[in-house]
């Protein structure tokens, strides 16, 4: 039986994300940093092939709008939009990792790069537009060193297609 999300013994497909809560963070490729921020998220981004847009806008709408930033009585009541914060964005087909054969993973739920850097991008162009600033990135397929301070730690995964759940 195939490891997934399952419906009626089909297998959903998912965009997957984790969602990391930062006190500062940067991305660096080939020693040159590519992206970096000061408070906010560090997002994780992982594609599949039938993903879609609306799959962006609905998580691009849950990254902005969750509360997880401490208001001034130390409860999570605020929204990224509400801080101010910053957002990198990663691409990551390894969220995909099939480890039920072997020790090797396999990565091919992850969608293929001509399918899922243009997500990607578009997901970058959201995200800005959601938050009114510039989102930073990382490199889309390369060897990327992704420094961060977590802040709690506060570490969220979320699943397109389990929406009932988040």
């Amino acid at each position: 039986m195939t490891i997934g999300i399952f419906n009626f013994g089909f297998i959903l497909f998912i965009m997957r994300t984790v969602i990391q809560r930062v006190k500062h963070a940067s991305c660096t490729v080939d020693e040159q940093i590519t992206g970096q921020i000061q408070k906010g998220l560090v997002i994780l981004l992982g594609i599949e092939e039938a993903d879609t847009i609306e799959d962006l806008k609905w998580l691009g709408q849950k990254f902005v709008n969750l509360r997880i930033f401490e208001d001034e009585q130390g409860l999570m009541n605020k929204s990224i939009l509400d801080i101010g914060g910053n957002i990198l964005l990663i691409s990551q087909f390894t969220l995909f990792a099939q480890t039920k054969k072997g020790n090797r993973p396999s990565f091919i739920r992850a969608a293929k790069p001509d399918t899922a850097k243009p997500l990607y991008e578009e997901m970058a162009k959201l995200l800005s537009q959601l938050i009114d600033q510039p989102v930073q990135l990382g490199i889309f397929g390369a060897d990327m060193k992704i420094n961060l301070l977590n802040d709690g730690p506060v570490t969220i995964i979320m699943d397109t297609k389990d929406k009932d759940n988040f």
